[in-house]
């Protein structure tokens, strides 16, 4: 026995008695529909159980997927640890989902020329990604081929695309001058990885902040524009707790003898504070850290850190912005957050016998 028809437009035009074009713009939202007009067209579709026009007919009739491209260069258990990236998916997805947009993660290309990367051929409108890592980004290669918009965090722009990013620079230059104010000279700091694979390792004399990625990049050479040599560099391998606490062990009992260390991230920030508490040194009073995100950790308590505050969620529907603004044809500028300086528990004046 053959299974039930299911309904189409064209049953719900005629139960509501309107042409098949209204049943289109009550459900795609691309011209003038009264509000009246809507309702009976959804009540009849109601009646029917109709759920609405296919994905694959509204690709062809749009000549779009409504689909967005999520770039990820990390295993997933890694990318989604992350508290700030979590916060900056929320509005962009958020956002997304409101404008009629799935979205689709694609793992970035290695650049391998043997690999077939999705990226080539998944459909999609727009691409977000979240890091960009070298000029020469693979990803950012198909997808300037393919004539896909793309937005990008925390880098610059590709040639067609947009970004949305943060003046950290500045930020860790006003994060060093905090503590050189409060007397510290032998300033360290804990980095962000340069790149997939990288070892926790300690970089003290031979680091290149020019080569890094953008926000590492950035915030290196702020040393060097607010005067000031780091006595111990140590790169990790992503923004982890655990990786915090095996950097600051390595910075923390380096020849320097840092008193003050400024950490990339306060995921790593948390991580060095725990390092400093299996070394018996006490923060603010033995060595004074300082993070970047301006993260939550209750469980960091009686300590707040010193930190830069950005928010996550405002950078997602910024870049979700952006996406709109793409695929209504218009060719938009670059955005960037804003960021504002937060003095915590866990800076404090040099201690003089350190």
């Amino acid at each position: 026995m053959a299974g039930k028809r299911r309904p189409t437009m064209a049953d719900v035009a005629s139960r509501a008695k309107v042409s098949l074009s209204t049943v289109s713009l009550a459900y795609s939202g691309a011209g003038p529909i009264s509000p009246d007009m809507k309702a009976k067209v959804m009540n009849a579709a109601e009646e029917l159980n109709y759920s609405g026009p296919s994905a694959q007919a509204r690709a062809l009739r749009s000549g779009r997927s409504h689909v967005v491209g999520l770039v990820v260069h990390d295993q997933l258990s890694l990318a989604f640890r992350a508290p700030l990236v979590l916060n900056v998916m929320d509005g962009l997805i958020s956002d997304l989902g409101e404008m009629g947009l799935g979205v689709l993660l694609i793992p970035s290309p290695s650049g391998n020329e043997s690999e077939t990367s999705l990226l080539e051929s998944a459909p999609m409108d727009a691409a977000v990604l979240l890091r960009v890592r070298d000029h020469d980004e693979p990803a950012l290669e198909i997808l300037r081929k393919r004539s896909i918009p793309t937005v990008v965090m925390d880098a610059e722009a590709p040639k067609g695309g947009a970004a949305v990013s943060i003046d950290d620079g500045p930020a860790t230059v006003e994060l060093i001058q905090h503590l050189r104010d409060l007397g510290h000279e032998r300033i360290g700091t804990i980095t962000l990885p340069h790149g997939p694979g990288t070892a926790t390792e300690l970089r003290a004399n031979d680091y290149d902040p020019e080569s890094a990625w953008a926000p590492m990049h950035n915030r290196l050479r702020a040393f060097a524009q607010a005067g000031v040599e780091p006595c111990v560099v140590v790169e990790t391998r992503e923004s982890m707790v655990a990786e915090g606490i095996a950097a600051g062990h390595i910075a923390l009992t380096h020849e320097s003898k840092p008193t003050a260390l400024v950490v990339q991230s306060d995921v790593l920030a948390a991580g060095a504070i725990l390092a400093a508490r299996e070394l018996d040194l006490a923060v603010p009073h033995d060595v004074s850290i300082v993070g970047f995100d301006g993260l939550d950790f209750p469980w960091l308590a009686p300590h707040q850190l010193t930190t830069v505050s950005q928010d996550g969620v405002a950078k997602g529907h910024a870049m979700a912005r952006l996406v709109r603004e793409f695929l209504d044809g218009q060719t938009p500028a670059d955005a960037k957050t804003p960021l504002e300086f937060q003095v915590g528990s866990t800076s404090g004046p040099v201690n003089p016998e350190r």
